[in-house]
């Protein structure tokens, strides 16, 4: 674990290595996903049933795809508490993407024109779900929901179940959010099948949801071809806090984000130093206590920070910086500090506001922008499944009115035929 304080010499060159620090998968896998991509897209089903073969040692046969029946009884065989807490964040979670959908606009200016934009949803949209260890219906209801909240039509789900293994959670989720169609396939093979299409599967319009690197380079090659929500790599937390906290409270906040992976990042500001010790020891005995402690312990050891400011008026700049996936102000009044945040994913506020809340049952998305992509971009939307048309109506004495302007800048820019596709209606 780093400790940095900002009244040493070397901090400046120290912070500037951790902005930099890219966590992203270092493999080579770029060429593999390549070929992955070409492979479906020219043999479809038969191509991706070979690599599920070999990455999931399933043999699909016709057992592709996964019943709604199945995904009913899923739901239904769930504990009852369970089951309300799925709905209890089903709800929260579209009642907050409602509130995201935009207006359309339709106006007519001072020259008569009439100008506006409309708003449609996607016909078709693909979910990847991750499996195994990171196998979580949070991830589905998060992505499926804003979906259905726009008002595309086909959901289609694709999660890889390695050796025919089910995670029932995720089929009770499916079912919750109205999803469409669930697969059984995985990997960049099925970001690929989803993009191109098989014979099987139809294509979709966006891929999102997270995954691992092939998922992940998968989606970077096939923008494009589809829209996709982002390229994710490892979470990450900034927890700014002063000395005023519980360190268990706080150390239990690093480590949520250190169990998702070994790349994760953990980071605290602290004007506080001896509180700052008592966090990293406290860090070190619940990890003694987690049931995830190996991946957290290395993520931990290898990517956690504990920075330690002269004031927590330094914090935001910082933050900016590092524009973090997660940010908790765990201070009294964090208004001041939040005024001053400009980057970051998602932004937790005062001390009784963990970021797990936020993975689960708040309402916001939790599908955020990672490796300092906050500097200009944002968390899963309705808008993300959604596009804008936007639309021109030239009133009565209109084309007169701003139509020389257009030809002076056609002709300017050597299109003639632009310039005299107005010129004849204006009979010059």
């Amino acid at each position: 674990m780093r400790r940095l304080d900002t009244r040493d010499p070397g901090f400046a060159a120290a912070f500037d290595r951790l902005v930099r620090d890219r966590r992203e998968s270092d493999r080579e896998v770029a060429g593999d996903v390549a070929n992955i991509l070409n492979d479906v897209r020219l043999r479809g089903d038969e191509a991706v049933a070979d690599y599920t073969e070999r990455f999931d040692r399933q043999v699909l046969g016709e057992d592709w795809r996964i019943s709604a029946g199945v995904c009913r009884e899923a739901f239904e065989g769930l504990d009852p508490a369970l089951r309300a807490a799925l709905e209890l964040a089903a709800a929260r979670i579209r009642s907050y993407h409602r509130e995201q959908l935009p207006v359309d606009r339709d106006s007519i200016d001072a020259e008569g024109v009439r100008l506006g934009a409309r708003w449609n949803a996607v016909d078709a949209a693909g979910l990847y779900v991750p499996g195994g260890r990171a196998a979580y219906p949070s991830s589905l209801l998060m992505n499926a929901i804003p979906a259905k909240v726009a008002g595309v039509e086909r959901l289609a789900v694709v999660t890889p179940t390695p050796r025919g293994v089910v995670n029932p959670l995720v089929l009770a989720a499916a079912y919750l959010a109205g999803v469409d169609e669930v697969w059984r396939i995985g990997g960049a093979q099925a970001i690929a099948a989803l993009a191109y299409g098989t014979a099987r599967i139809a294509p979709v319009d966006v891929i999102t949801g997270p995954g691992n690197a092939w998922v992940a380079e998968a989606k970077r090659q096939l923008f494009g071809v589809v829209g996709i929500d982002m390229v994710a790599g490892p979470s990450e937390i900034l927890v700014i806090a002063d000395g005023l906290n519980d360190p268990e409270w706080i150390a239990a906040d690093l480590l949520s984000q250190a169990e998702h992976d070994p790349a994760a990042q953990s980071i605290l500001i602290t004007d506080d130093m001896g509180f700052a010790d008592q966090v990293a020891d406290v860090v070190g005995v619940e990890l003694a206590l987690l049931p995830t402690a190996r991946v957290a312990k290395e993520s931990w050891e290898t990517h956690g920070t504990i920075i330690v400011v002269a004031s927590l008026d330094e914090a935001p700049a910082l933050a900016n910086r590092l524009a973090a996936e997660h940010i908790e102000l765990a201070v009294a009044d964090p208004e001041p500090l939040f005024a001053k945040i400009r980057h970051a994913g998602s932004v937790f506020l005062g001390r009784n506001t963990p970021e797990a809340i936020g993975d689960y049952v708040a309402g916001p998305n939790h599908v955020l922008p990672t490796g300092r992509r906050a500097r200009f971009s944002s968390g899963l939307s309705v808008l993300d499944f959604m596009k804008r048309t936007s639309f021109i109506a030239m009133g009565d004495g209109a084309l007169e009115k701003i139509g020389p302007a257009a030809i002076a800048l056609a002709e300017a820019e050597g299109l003639s035929a632009h310039a005299r596709s107005i010129e004849v209606r204006l009979g010059i």
